[in-house]
């Protein structure tokens, strides 16, 4: 067994130890140590990092009790180390586990909703409580709760006890274990059983902010940052909306309504741009149709053209015309398309008709007596292709 000494001391940050041995594991290669101030990932809460003798700690996982630092390389000197935990890593998880905590038992108090799992994330945090919805309200008063909580900087204890001396203490859930509970106690409000680690007070925690909700099948997942992510990210946003701010030349309580003005503006010129295009597709059929010099088979080659577009270019061709054949392709990049369409004095059947063109550059394409379409590899030329499509009409 590993002398856990965060658990003794969770703002120790670096210790010596004996080396009890250093093999290897489908996890990779480990150093198991008597003493160890490296948190092992567990309940909730992801491993600490950091360095032994100068080697990079990627993963720390407790095996029956014992603790495996799995490392980048061997050590150099497997006998007695020195550990060093990254300091700025473990306290983030100090007080996203606190805060969680203090948020878990806020939500049990006011509103008598219990939470079922919790995830320390790298950039949020969550806890999923038993409920099937949750309100604005209801997260504002539990926010300012919760920070009232901190404000007050009660004391975080931990305590070792025995299953008999449970019924001394209000949990807030049933124990998963019999044995070595430890007990995370905020007076007057939080009776836990857990292992993690956690700050000696909730004013370490700093402050709490809840970023929102979403349903999880039966339940309701709460998204929250605590501590110093709350610094980083307010940092973050701030400057995006600096930026905006900037670029848009409004004042930052103005930019909901500058914005929302932009987005009007663009679908009014994204539907004028339709428009347009739809007139220039018109006029651009009407011009193909009366320049051909053979109106019933009427085939053109284009470049980086759309299926879509060619369709819609088609389609309008036979609104010129209403007893042609036309087939028009696009060569796009490393590839032929191509759409094929009749007129509505034609009766000949396009599904078919393409299905004889594909081969050709084997392809594959469907469609309907009508309307039909198609693509393959441009192993031929755009106009190759062409040429072989007014063979098979002739």
């Amino acid at each position: 067994m590993t002398k856990k000494l965060f658990y003794d001391d969770p703002y120790l940050q670096s210790f010596s130890a004996k080396v009890k041995k250093q093999e290897l594991d489908l996890g990779g290669l480990y150093v198991v140590l008597d003493q160890t101030a490296f948190y092992p990932t567990g309940g909730g809460q992801p491993h600490d990092i950091g360095v032994i003798q100068g080697t990079p700690v990627v993963n720390v996982e407790d095996i029956d009790g014992e603790v495996r630092h799995y490392l980048e390389k061997p050590l150099s000197d497997p006998e007695k180390v020195d550990g060093e935990i990254d300091w700025d890593h473990r306290f983030d998880h100090m007080q996203q586990h606190a805060g969680q905590h203090i948020l878990s038992a806020s939500f049990e108090e006011l509103f008598d909703l219990k939470t079922v799992s919790f995830h320390l994330g790298k950039e949020i945090c969550t806890i999923d409580l038993n409920a099937e919805v949750v309100n604005d309200e209801q997260l504002e008063i539990v926010e300012d709760f919760a920070n009232q909580v901190i404000l007050e900087n009660r004391p975080i204890e931990t305590k070792w006890v025995k299953e008999e001396e449970l019924k001394q203490y209000r949990l807030r859930k049933q124990l998963s274990v019999k044995e070595n509970i430890r007990l995370v106690i905020i007076p007057e409000l939080d009776y836990n059983g857990c292992g993690g680690t956690h700050p000696n007070s909730t004013g370490q925690v700093v402050i709490i902010k809840l970023l929102g909700w979403e349903k999880q099948r039966h339940h309701v997942r709460i998204s929250f940052i605590c501590g110093g992510r709350v610094r980083e990210q307010f940092g973050q946003k701030h400057g995006v909306i600096r930026e905006l701010s900037q670029l848009l030349n409004t004042p930052e309580p103005q930019l909901p309504e500058t914005s929302e003005q932009l987005l009007k503006s663009r679908k009014q010129l994204d539907k004028t741009m339709d428009e347009l295009k739809a007139k220039l597709l018109e006029y651009e059929a009407n011009d193909l149709v009366h320049k051909a010099t053979d109106k019933e088979k009427l085939v053109y080659v284009f470049r980086n053209r759309s299926i879509k577009e060619l369709q819609k270019l088609a389609q309008q061709m036979t609104a010129e015309t209403e007893t042609s054949i036309i087939v028009l392709i696009s060569e796009n990049e490393d590839k032929l398309q191509l759409v094929c369409i009749r007129g509505k004095l034609r009766s000949e059947s396009m599904k078919q008709f393409i299905q004889s063109i594909l081969p050709l550059i084997d392809g594959k394409g469907g469609g309907n007596d009508v309307l039909a379409q198609g693509g393959g590899a441009a192993s031929i030329s755009g106009q190759e292709l062409a040429d072989k499509v007014r063979e098979v009409m002739s």
